[in-house]
């Protein structure tokens, strides 16, 4: 869950990484001297990559940048408890290691914005028309999703030390399961094949230049979110426990709020109701 405190490590099993570079180079701790293969650890098999990451972080082996994929993830995390499901060896399945200085705990929307538009600012290069993020973080292509995002945090007292920004984005799976109707991947997008590491090496500069501008910028940020925001100024169906609510979508504010003309609803308060 977004803003969630991760300090409690967790119990994970933990798959052998393809590559034996679970450490950094000497000297290599900086972002910017170090290169995409020296950060990746390339996961045959794992639990959850955000897990993964989050161990690493806890064991104090974690480097910012250091990135964990995997080509199959048998419990992997979604927003509010639920489970990303993935097709072995056809989607990205990532977690990105972030040192989120000097951000304050109060900009834990903001960054998650800023990860959700890097990932928009990727896809426009495979097609460049109507990529939306769909409040809170799923990336949607017209009315279909094509990745989500879960964004989990080390707090520590009032400080900020460590994100883990988990990414799954449906690259060239076909086939889905029932209980997720709306879902596409790139393939179906673009009719190409993709691989999920070179994805992951285009996908991380983006996500690093966007972070950047966060910490610049935040007005920008939350400008160019709403401005990609799935549904706004249109009527929606949202549902609130039992209660079906149909109002205008206005926008998100700084702090992750929805607002509607028939009011303002937290991430998990609401869920959209999607036709078809």
């Amino acid at each position: 869950m977004i803003g969630a405190d991760s300090s409690n490590q967790r119990n994970t099993k933990f798959a052998l990484p393809k590559n034996s570079n679970l450490l950094p180079d000497p000297g290599k701790e900086n972002q910017h001297s170090t290169t995409f293969d020296n950060q990746l650890i390339e996961l045959e098999s794992v639990d959850s990559t955000n897990n993964y990451a989050m161990a690493r972080i806890h064991e104090g082996m974690a480097t910012n940048g250091m990135i964990c994929l995997a080509h199959n993830q048998w419990a992997g995390k979604g927003q509010r408890g639920k489970t990303w499901q993935s097709e072995p060896g056809q989607n990205l399945m990532m977690s990105l290691v972030i040192d989120p200085s000097p951000l304050n705990l109060s900009a834990q929307f903001l960054f998650s914005a800023a990860v959700s538009l890097a990932i928009l600012d990727m896809l426009k290069y495979y097609e460049s028309l109507n990529w939306f993020i769909k409040w809170p973080n799923d990336i949607y292509w017209n009315d279909r999703k094509a990745a989500g995002i879960l964004i989990e945090t080390v707090i520590q007292g009032s400080r900020w030390p460590w994100a883990v920004a988990g990414i799954g984005m449906n690259l060239n799976q076909e086939v889905f399961p029932p209980e997720v109707p709306n879902a596409v991947s790139l393939k179906q997008i673009t009719g190409k094949n993709f691989g999920a590491v070179q994805v992951a090496r285009e996908l991380v500069p983006f996500i690093q230049s966007r972070i950047s501008q966060l910490k610049k910028d935040p007005e920008r940020i939350l400008s160019d979110f709403n401005l990609h925001l799935y549904k706004r100024d249109e009527m929606v169906s949202l549902k609130k426990g039992e209660e079906l609510l149909v109002a205008r979508l206005i926008g998100v504010n700084q702090s992750g709020v929805l607002e509607t003309d028939a009011g303002s609803f937290q991430a998990g308060e609401v869920v959209f109701v999607m036709k078809g």
